[in-house]
């Protein structure tokens, strides 16, 4: 097939989409519910790979959850820059006019949490996640870089100390990556995870878009 050089960014995407549906229409993709094959839809779409969703997790009607608290204006973790700067503030604001720059917890480059890791020899990322523990609840928290933060964060709820709206954990990497996602399995409230080694900020934020689409595009 020759390049198709005359096509905006909207006609790429609505074309990209036309493609993943119809190559997913005889498998078990097809009969997610609409919410949920946005997310799904959305992942396949920003790696071009229909596997990913095979290890696609949702618990505790994690869209509904994430829908609530968008609209409430609830503060969003995330444990890598990269996640921040992905966020779509234009978004959030059209969701809920409140949202702002302050609204998107971001500590890893903090010089208080810098000097705290290099002090105790541990990641920057936990030390973030320590920083923020009394702004979790009822926080939207999304992992997609450091398992420890994720680990972290879900021995909080287990202890019972702390309780989010939802966690998007999808740490990416071979060092305590599937045991932190085995042990967000475990939290009793919705999540939405990639179990197994795959994950990465990107995902974790397409994730987040798609389920604002549910809000975005009725």
């Amino acid at each position: 097939m020759p390049i198709q050089w005359n096509l905006s960014a909207s006609e790429i995407e609505k074309k990209s989409f036309s493609i993943i549906e119809e190559e997913v229409k005889n498998t078990p993709l097809a009969l997610l519910p609409n919410p949920e094959w946005r997310v799904a839809r959305r992942l396949i779409h920003t790696t071009a790979d229909l596997h990913i969703a095979d290890t696609l997790t949702f618990a505790g009607k994690p869209i509904k959850a994430g829908i609530d608290a968008l609209l409430a204006g609830a503060p969003i973790f995330c444990d890598s820059k990269m996640i921040r700067s992905g966020i779509s503030l234009q978004k959030l604001k059209t969701i809920n006019p409140q949202y702002s720059e302050e609204h998107i917890l971001c500590s890893i480059s903090d010089s208080d949490v810098v000097e705290k890791a290099k002090k105790e020899n541990r990641t920057r990322a936990l030390c973030a996640v320590e920083k923020n523990k009394d702004k979790l609840n009822n926080a939207i928290v999304l992992i997609g870089n450091a398992p420890l933060a994720l680990a972290q964060i879900c021995q909080y709820v287990l202890d019972g100390q702390i309780k989010p709206a939802l966690i998007i954990g999808m740490p990416v990497g071979f060092v305590n990556v599937v045991e932190s996602k085995e042990l967000l399995t475990g939290c009793p409230l919705p999540y939405i995870s990639l179990l197994g080694r795959r994950g990465g900020s990107a995902l974790a934020v397409t994730t987040l878009h798609a389920i604002m689409e549910n809000i975005l595009e009725k």
